[in-house]
């Protein structure tokens, strides 16, 4: 497995972990403060991580 391969699973793995922590939120509440900020976090990271492994597919 190339580390293409890798980095691609690893970006859809933290876009789902972004999209968990997105839909839990409280039917009360809303989204917190640090929930949508660690979501945040976790989408940019899965986009680094896809484009890197775009990029490495070239």
């Amino acid at each position: 497995m190339t580390s293409a391969v890798v980095l691609l699973v690893v970006g859809g793995f933290l876009l789902g972990g972004a999209w968990s922590i997105w839909k839990a939120d409280s039917d009360t509440h809303g989204r917190t403060g640090p929930q949508v900020f660690f979501a945040v976090v976790l989408l940019v990271a899965a986009v680094l991580a896809t484009a890197s492994g775009l990029l490495r597919l070239v």
